[in-house]
């Protein structure tokens, strides 16, 4: 059992950066790998970045790709999203989850956080 506690969220201007923080509470989390993925009202709950259990390979969407980082303190239980250069279509809930096998799809995740409100102002 994997518990997910985001946090980090916020409100920011256009152009602005925030950090997200996922911390997991069991010792397995260096087992895992991690995601971070997106859900904007009324919209379908989107993937934003993995990254693997050892830090490395890390994948991105395209719409985040060269503006966000993903990485990882395994000795921290932690995951974390650098989000750079914000606009408003980053507006939405970001939420943390755990997968076994490091893939794209939310389906694959078997842990997920409660999710924390991320808001870009134009």
């Amino acid at each position: 059992q994997v518990q997910l506690v985001e946090s980090g969220g916020g409100l920011v201007q256009a152009g602005g950066s925030l950090r997200l923080s996922c911390t997991a509470s069991g010792r397995t989390f260096s087992s895992y790998a991690m995601g971070w993925f997106r859900q904007a009202p009324e919209k379908e709950r989107e993937f934003v970045a993995t990254i693997s259990w050892s830090g490395a390979p890390v994948y991105y969407s395209d719409s985040v790709k060269g503006r966000f980082t993903i990485s990882r303190d395994n000795a921290k239980n932690t995951v974390y999203l650098q989000m750079n250069s914000l606009k408003p279509e980053d507006t939405a809930v970001y939420y943390c989850a755990a997968a076994r096998v490091l893939r794209t799809a939310p389906v694959a995740y078997d842990y997920w956080g409660q999710g924390t409100q991320v808001t870009v102002s134009s």
